[in-house]
């Protein structure tokens, strides 16, 4: 399966990219601070700050999203309630650092926001995929010419041990 092995890829990544994003805000702090820049007359103390505690925050919140997806590979499980809808806003968080890192970094750093972006959205749909109507034997059997049979006759049993099959409204009476 490949359940799993991505959910470790994602928390892994996450976790660097915390370390990463609160680093290199933290670092952009020290630069403003110690070249005493300011902006539109704002505060270079004020900057400074603002850049370390904007980058505490979002390194919180990537390693935060990192541990969903640690939980999610160690149990095995699919995330459910906050842990969700933390790695969906993750994924639309990397979504819109790729349109916004083509345009000022390049397009290296778009492929690698892009490639994050996938892996989560792989790790949401892949759990996602077993709790579906398909997994319990619920859905559409196999369609006509795919060479299985469903009849009377094929193997398969009675068919009422997988499951209900499809509801057909009653036909409607001639009056």
């Amino acid at each position: 399966m490949v359940r799993r092995p991505v959910a470790w890829i994602v928390a892994v990544v996450l976790f660097a990219e915390a370390l990463g994003v609160a680093a290199l805000n933290w670092f952009l702090g020290i630069v403003v601070d110690r070249q005493d820049m300011s902006l539109a007359g704002l505060d270079p103390d004020t900057m400074s700050v603002s850049s370390k505690a904007g980058g505490v925050v979002f390194g919180l919140y990537f390693a935060l999203c990192g541990l969903v997806a640690l939980l999610v590979a160690v149990r095995d499980r699919a995330p459910a309630g906050l842990g969700r809808v933390l790695l969906i806003s993750v994924a639309v968080v990397h979504a819109l650092l790729g349109a916004f890192a083509w345009g000022l970094v390049g397009p290296v750093a778009f492929l690698f926001m892009i490639l994050v972006l996938a892996l989560v959205v792989l790790l949401l749909m892949t759990y996602d995929r077993l709790q579906g109507p398909s997994a319990q034997g619920s859905g559409p059997g196999p369609g006509p010419g795919s060479g299985q049979e469903s009849g009377p006759g094929s193997g398969k049993g009675s068919g009422a041990a997988e499951g209900p099959g499809p509801v057909n409204p009653p036909a409607p009476s001639p009056s």
